[in-house]
Order: structure tokens, then sequence, then C-alpha cells
């Protein structure tokens, strides 16, 4: 298992796991039927200034891109729950509704 999804802090970052799955399930769909990455994990084989091909990605590669695309607030899920990217200068992580806080 990825240990970032052992953390609680990702889980708290989308709103709870529920959300968490859905938005992992979602982005790996579309990275598997072609959409780019939008972090990057590293050294590749690539050609510097380009992003990796997408269909040579193990499945755990793929993972690890969504847990980073969300740690960095790059994806979240919308009301209707569908997969947004997170355009510049727009708020980060969900509304928190938590009425015991001041």
């Amino acid at each position: 298992m990825l240990e970032e999804l052992l953390d609680d802090a990702i889980i708290k970052k989308v709103g709870g796991r529920f959300k968490l799955s859905a938005l992992m399930q979602k982005r790996l769909a579309a990275l598997i039927h072609g959409a780019r990455p939008l972090v990057d994990l590293g050294p590749s084989d690539q050609p510097e200034g380009q992003q990796p091909d997408t269909s040579k990605l193990t499945t755990e590669q793929m993972m690890k891109i969504v847990i980073q695309e969300i740690l960095q607030d790059k994806i979240y899920l919308d009301m209707e729950e569908k997969v947004r990217v997170r355009a510049p200068g727009e708020s980060e992580g969900p509304l928190d509704f938590d009425m015991n806080k001041p």
C-alpha cells in the first residue's frame, strides 16, 4: 500500500474516504484514457519538457501521480462529483463546515 494513503491528512483534504475513493478512481480512469499528469514524479526516460506516456505507466505509478495531484491541490471533486482541475489562485481544499470550531 502507498504510505500517503495511511495518513488521514489526504482523507480530510478531500472530505472523506468515499470522496477520496471516487476522486482517485475517476482520475485514474482519465489517466488510463490518455489524460496528462499534472505533477512530475521525478526523472524518467522522457525527453526534457515532455510528459510521460501514460500508456506505459504502471498502476502504482499512476496512483502516485493521483495522490500527488490531490496533495498538491491540483484536482478536486466538484458538487456534481466530477473531477476538476484547480485553476491558479482558486481556493484550496474542501469547505470547512465544522460547527465545533470557533
